[in-house]
């Protein structure tokens, strides 16, 4: 497969689950400084906009309406919804020759449709409509690809994409642990209370709840199920027959990080949640870029130079 191909088809995977893992964040977030009075909303604003890797200068209040302008329709922030959809909708059109009909469709459609802005009261139901229109990207590539190496590379960006907005939502939880969300909230912002419920049938404790999120083997929006279906995904994109350990970066940022969480009590990573999500993150990029490295080297311009007489 050529490289370019390959490249557009990770990052329509990564755009598309990051569209989906922003809508979620924002949605219970911003629901949270609509309810409780008494959260700090310039506070709680500033540190869900650090987390989401969008600093601001200080100097004026954040509220609610400049974190949703930030991070849902801003088409020129590289973390906001909209340029999401914009840039998965671009890659699908660079990769047009393999890209079906109906993803290219909805990817087209989706973008053609972003608001320009959302009205305070149509907030919940913006959130609702991006998570549907992800996820109808996701189930056509599920339901009508082949299991080659275009699913391989699709599915690799958006299990990196996955890992990475799963750890953010659960480092917003460390932010401010007396007024965050609680564990039930974020539980049902990922759609995994039923879920954890069939598996714990009992109410959310800190200890479970995060547990489940970042260790179920089972629950394909858990950090671990996310971080091991990567793997497997560079396995099949290039079977390896190494007699001496892993000499693939990627997997060996994958493994060191999987290795970390299922050996690590869960009582040791709650301790110090805030730091073990960062470290989840920083895994999740230097993988990033090592499959760029590997797969999408980047062919220098070539320069023209005089003969010399």
């Amino acid at each position: 497969m050529l490289s370019r191909i390959a490249e557009s088809l990770f990052w329509i995977g990564r755009y598309v689950e990051r569209s989906d893992g922003t809508a979620r964040i924002l949605d219970v977030h911003l629901q949270l400084l609509l309810e409780d009075p008494w959260i700090d909303e310039d506070t709680a604003c500033r540190s869900l906009l650090s987390v989401m890797g969008s600093d601001v200068e200080p100097g004026h209040a954040i509220t609610r309406a400049d974190v949703l302008a930030i991070l849902a329709v801003d088409r020129s922030h590289a973390a906001s919804i909209a340029y999401s959809l914009g840039a998965a909708r671009e890659n699908a059109r660079r990769a047009r020759e393999v890209v079906s009909t109906e993803l290219w469709e909805v990817l087209n459609t989706t973008r053609a449709r972003m608001p320009r802005k959302v009205a305070p009261e149509k907030v919940h139901e913006f959130f609702g409509w991006v998570r549907e229109r992800s996820a109808l990207a996701v189930g056509i590539v599920e339901s009508a690809t082949s299991r080659d190496e275009a699913y391989s590379f699709f599915t690799l960006g958006r299990s990196l994409e996955r890992a990475d907005m799963t750890a953010r939502l659960l480092a917003t939880r460390s932010l401010t642990e007396a007024s965050g969300p609680s564990w039930t909230t974020i539980l049902r912002s990922v759609g995994a209370y039923e879920a954890y419920l069939r598996t714990y049938r009992g109410v959310p404790s800190a200890k479970n709840a995060a547990e489940f999120l970042l260790l179920d083997r089972l629950f394909p929006r858990s950090i671990l199920f996310a971080v091991t279906r990567a793997e497997q995904c560079l396995r099949d994109i290039e079977p390896r027959s190494d007699r001496a350990g892993i000499g693939d970066q990627a997997l060996r940022q994958l493994g060191q990080i999987r290795s970390e969480l299922e050996y690590r009590p869960i009582a040791e990573i709650l301790d110090d949640l805030q730091r073990h999500m960062d470290a989840v993150q920083l895994a999740t990029s230097a993988t990033s870029e090592a499959v760029r490295h590997r797969y999408f080297p980047t062919n220098a311009a070539p320069s023209w130079v005089a003969e010399k007489t």
